[in-house]
């Protein structure tokens, strides 16, 4: 219903390229807990970053289909860290600068970003502001052609190792929701203080605390209109969330795979696990709400993809596929008894990286609100880009 046959000759590719320059690297990525950059220029050259742009940045301006399965493949890393690093780059951080960036930036930017020759981060957390967006207290306030910056931002995915950042900071400090701007800063800027955080899971990608002294950038670096930034945010949180969604079933299908292949394998009282009714029932079970979640998710790609404002959609499957891909990875570690305890299983590594998915861009109690706020309280969310 979706795909064609350019669709899966693209995924057969990025299945290749993922299986020769990742997979192999895993483990040392892990250990090293560093993602080197030349992953992000290979992937560039392959076009792989600039799916959502047009040609005159670098990009190739491909239905949101390519995308999917785009983003189905990398999860398919066996890295959680490296999912995020590259999708927090693609479709978080720079597509506010395609979206509503002036010309200047989307060549300083955008262009190298796209190339794989800058990685970028977003920066909207804050050691006290998480889904309460308002509530940043990170300012930029003018001085002749310049913004001054000062604050802190944490939990910022790229944030260590990145390039430069998008950055929400409070530009009217009175005006609540309606005085928060989005603006570029370079990472290695004066005043900038990048801190590594110590992570439970996604170790091969970075995550920073960072603080920002003083920090004088152009004027320029605004994305967008002076104070817009809260509705740009809530807009472009549609794809964020939507690509979490895709992330998270692809990743609970690989989870699947991996046990079904140990089922198969491993004996158990004279005969194979996967002979037992326990788990048999259970992994028909997981199976179904895998397939079932992957339609709801595809459904809703094809009204994002159709242009229409589907909050309440992206909202739902984020909330759905997270604690899904969760619970999954929870029942097929179950099954690998001991070794799935064990660093050199992936599934071990898998429920690390999986944990996350119920916070990270948004939690599921936020999920909550938002969905009870469409469907209840009959809030309706327009258009701003």
């Amino acid at each position: 219903m979706y795909f064609n046959d350019e669709h899966k000759l693209f995924r057969e590719t990025v299945r290749q390229f993922i299986a020769k320059e990742v997979v192999p690297n895993a483990n040392t990525w892990e250990a090293e807990r560093h993602i080197p950059k030349e992953i992000l220029k290979k992937m560039g050259d392959m076009g792989y970053l600039g799916l959502l742009f047009p040609e005159e940045y670098g990009g190739s301006k491909a239905d949101f289909w390519f995308s999917v399965v785009f983003l189905e493949e990398i999860a398919r890393s066996y890295l959680g860290g490296f999912s995020t690093m590259i999708s927090v780059h693609t479709y978080m951080a720079i597509n506010h600068i395609y979206k509503a960036g002036s010309e200047e930036l989307k060549q300083k930017y955008l262009v190298p970003a796209i190339a794989g020759e800058k990685l970028a981060a977003l920066g909207i957390t804050e050691p006290d502001a998480g889904s309460d967006v308002a509530a940043i207290r990170t300012t930029a306030r003018k001085e002749g052609d310049e913004f001054v910056i000062n604050g802190s931002k944490t939990f910022i995915s790229n944030g260590f190792y990145g390039d430069f950042i998008t950055l929400t900071c409070k530009t009217e400090a009175a005006a609540g929701i309606a005085g928060i701007s989005l603006i570029v800063v370079d990472l290695d800027a004066e005043g900038v203080t990048k801190t590594k955080l110590n992570k439970m899971g996604w170790h091969s990608s970075d995550t920073a605390e960072i603080k920002f002294d003083e920090v004088r950038v152009p004027i320029s670096n605004l994305i967008g209109f002076e104070n817009g930034g809260f509705y740009y945010l809530m807009e472009s949180l549609q794809i964020e969330r939507l690509v979490a969604s895709v992330i998270a079933v692809a990743g609970a299908e690989l989870a699947l795979e991996e046990t079904l292949r140990y089922l198969h394998e491993r004996e158990v009282f004279g005969r194979k696990i996967a002979k037992f009714q326990a788990i048999r029932h259970k992994i028909a079970e997981i199976a179904t709400e895998i397939e079932i979640s992957k339609h709801f998710v595809y459904n809703t790609c094809q009204m994002f993809s159709e242009g229409k404002m589907v909050v309440k959609e992206c909202s739902m499957a984020k909330l759905y596929t997270a604690e899904l891909a969760k619970r999954v990875t929870d029942t097929c570690l179950q099954f690998f008894g001991g070794y799935g305890f064990i660093e050199d299983y992936p599934i071990c590594r898998m429920y690390r990286d999986v944990r996350v998915g119920t916070i990270a861009g948004g939690t599921s109690e936020i999920m909550k609100e938002i969905i009870a706020k469409i469907v209840i309280d009959e809030v309706k969310y327009a258009k701003v880009y």
